[in-house]
């Protein structure tokens, strides 16, 4: 069965590459399989469908999500569930981060709902910048996830579903997130959600950051003492909320000189010595400009800007964020109000 074309819609996107990084190499993180995404989504259709999601868009790609997905629909779902009509977006796929930007502004401009996202901290900080305020669900594939959680997608399906519907405000539920905003030579030019790192490297290379050397300054929207990744580095000496007013910002240097060793997580199974020279306070809107000539700046853990002596860059905490559900939220507002519930009659 399906739904009509004009029941609400949601956005699906998937990042195939999420949980599949150099760090499987480095560390022990554990390889999160497309067979377990392409699971997740099917258990997100029957969420979707039940609560009178009409449309899914998905994007296309070239690792096997889509075509996994594809497959399924080829057979009808069980008889006691309702799935919802599944469209590929109209796009090129280039297997690149931009093909997360794309689809993720496409899905805005169909209308969507909500936007239901499996990856790690990276693929959301694509999202969210093309997000607006379309409320995001957020689920964790990926390697060093502190921005989204492990939630059953089942459950987050009946989350992002009640609130695309209308059955739960999005006011009510939807948390307004903390970003960090660089700028270049007076420009913005990009978002990190939870950590802005630089690093005396010189090249983007393998993208992910994970090893010590050359790293030179640490922003951080929120730092949690249980986190895994950068952000654990300003977790474990002030642990600041994501609810919090403010921010952190360290300066890092070598540990056999540094004032401060923090030994931190920076990925699954890899703890390293970390020097920090100094830590401060973060506050909203404040521009601080950055010391190293030149290098590169790892957003969310991942090296994505080269800069040079020529060039100026400075880091601004924002209160101007996406907007996330909180999963729990939802649902106990959908407890409250009977939603999910009805009383029979025999």
């Amino acid at each position: 069965m399906s739904l009509d074309d004009h029941a609400p819609s949601i956005g699906i996107l998937a990042n195939p590459a999420a949980g599949r990084d150099i760090r499987r190499l480095v560390a022990q993180a554990s390889v999160f399989p497309i067979a377990e995404k392409r699971n997740m989504i099917t258990r997100l259709f029957s969420s979707l469908g039940m609560l009178g999601v009409g449309t899914v868009y998905m994007m296309s790609d070239g690792n096997g999500i889509a075509d996994r997905i594809r497959h399924a629909l080829e057979t009808p779902p069980p008889s006691d569930q309702i799935w919802p009509k599944v469209v590929f977006l109209d796009m090129p796929i280039e297997d690149r981060a931009v093909d997360t930007l794309v689809a993720a502004e496409k899905m805005v401009a169909h209308g969507v709902g909500g936007i239901i996202v499996l990856g790690g901290d990276g693929t959301h900080r694509l999202v969210a910048s093309r997000a607006g305020d379309v409320p995001i669900t957020a689920l964790s594939t990926g390697t060093n996830n502190v921005f989204p959680a492990m939630r059953e997608a089942s459950i987050a399906g009946l989350a992002a579903g009640l609130v695309a519907t209308g059955q739960v405000p999005v006011g009510d539920c939807a948390v307004r997130n903390k970003v960090l905003r660089v700028d270049v030579n007076g420009v913005e030019s990009d978002l990190a959600l939870v950590d802005l790192c630089t690093s005396t490297e010189l090249w983007i290379g393998s993208r992910a950051l994970w090893r010590a050397e050359g790293l030179d300054q640490l922003f951080l929207s929120f730092a949690e003492a249980d986190a895994i990744g950068l952000s654990s580095i300003g977790g474990l000496i002030r642990p600041v909320t994501r609810a919090a007013e403010g921010g952190l910002w360290l300066n890092l240097a070598d540990p056999a000189s540094a004032p401060i060793i923090v030994t931190a997580p920076l990925a699954p199974g890899l703890m390293i010595d970390i020097g920090v020279e100094a830590v401060q306070d973060l506050h909203p809107g404040e521009a601080i400009s950055l010391r190293a000539e030149r290098g590169v700046v790892a957003l969310d853990g991942e090296r994505e800007i080269e800069f040079s002596q020529t060039d100026k860059l400075a880091v601004r905490l924002e209160w101007d964020g996406p907007l996330t559900l909180d999963i729990s939220k939802v649902m106990t507002y959908a407890a409250e109000h009977e939603l999910l519930h009805r009383v029979n009659a025999n």
